[in-house]
């Protein structure tokens, strides 16, 4: 058991009312079975990146569970479901996207799951709320949350805002 590792889930949505979804989606992640939450973070705001549609609501959350990655996914999966979510297409706009950003140090990779999650380190909408709960939290590039979401800034696309609580 990993109960220990502290585990971070990105969760997103653009379809209905998606800050309700987003905060109803922190709520039931810490409801899963062998899963606790240790903390959340506010809501952000940010453009659909390499997509078109609404505005996404963004969170991190920060779990403790004793469930194995690929057992922590799939009831991820079913939450996702749970919430309506359908996958048309890649990058389609999304009730709830409920994804596996790290599993403590742990290092996998295969064609239904990788961790950590591989583009983490490339999008502000996961790094500035990963930032708000864990700034000094290391990538696997060697940098910090905060210091990839600092080499972000400049670039419009990644434009994330914190929602007002």
């Amino acid at each position: 058991m990993a109960a220990h590792e502290r585990i971070f889930v990105g969760v997103g949505a653009n379809l209905g009312d998606a800050a309700a979804s987003v905060r109803a989606a922190l709520v039931q992640l810490g409801e899963m079975s062998g899963t606790s939450l240790v903390a959340a973070s506010g809501l952000y705001s940010s453009a659909p990146l390499d997509a078109a549609g609404p505005a996404y609501v963004n969170a991190v959350a920060e779990l403790r569970s004793a469930l194995e990655p690929a057992d922590l996914l799939a009831q991820l999966h079913a939450l996702e479901q749970r919430f309506g979510r359908l996958r048309p297409h890649r990058h389609a706009p999304r009730t709830l996207d409920l994804d596996l950003l790290f599993h403590g140090e742990r290092r996998l990779g295969g064609p239904a799951l990788t961790v950590p999650h591989p583009r983490a380190h490339q999008r502000a909408f996961v790094l500035a709320p990963l930032a708000e709960l864990a700034p000094s939290w290391r990538l696997t590039d060697g940098r910090t949350a905060a210091e990839a979401l600092a080499a972000l800034a400049a670039n419009p696309a990644q434009r994330t805002e914190r929602i007002p609580p």
